[in-house]
């Protein structure tokens, strides 16, 4: 891996909130305007993800973050339902990726974090909007198979992956 990966803190959020914020520039430039809007996520919503133990920091090795995530075990309740497909094993426990960000120019950060998550769990999902090109592209890229739609709390729309080691 070319970067470490720690347990964010609580003294990260501010970080947390600058690599959201990069982020969200990266998809409106590549033409994904509609993923991320209404400054999600929120302070809440990560200071969550950090309090549950679910929030990642990708660092380089003098230390700088330069990307984040969150691992979460399953069952997620959005993937309790999937349409135009099904799941490659919809039994087995699973872990999921969500709120992947990053400096743009940063590299290796998601094969970083793909090697990570696979290394705590050989069942795992993920999701994107239909838009988010780059995305669909790195997931594909490392291994996952596109499985169907999936539907958000709020009810949007998702593309739903799923790798299996």
């Amino acid at each position: 891996m070319n970067h470490d990966i720690r347990p964010a803190t609580l003294n990260d959020l501010t970080c947390m909130l600058g690599l959201c914020k990069a982020a969200r520039g990266i998809m409106k430039q590549s033409g994904n305007p509609n993923q991320w809007t209404d400054g999600y996520p929120s302070a809440d919503t990560l200071r969550h993800d950090i309090e549950l133990q679910q929030a990642y920091l990708l660092t380089t090795p003098t230390g700088t973050a330069v990307g984040m995530f969150v691992l979460m075990d399953g069952p997620d309740p959005t993937y309790s339902r999937i349409y135009n497909g099904q799941w490659l094993d919809d039994t087995t426990p699973y872990k999921v990726i969500h709120r992947i960000a990053s400096t743009p120019e940063s590299h290796g950060v998601f094969a970083d974090i793909i090697a990570y998550a696979l290394s705590q769990t050989p069942n795992l999902r993920i999701d994107t909007h239909r838009d988010n090109r780059i995305m669909q592209q790195l997931i594909l890229r490392h291994g996952f198979i596109y499985c169907g739609i999936i539907h958000l709390l709020n009810g949007d729309e998702r593309l739903a992956y799923q790798q299996l080691r």
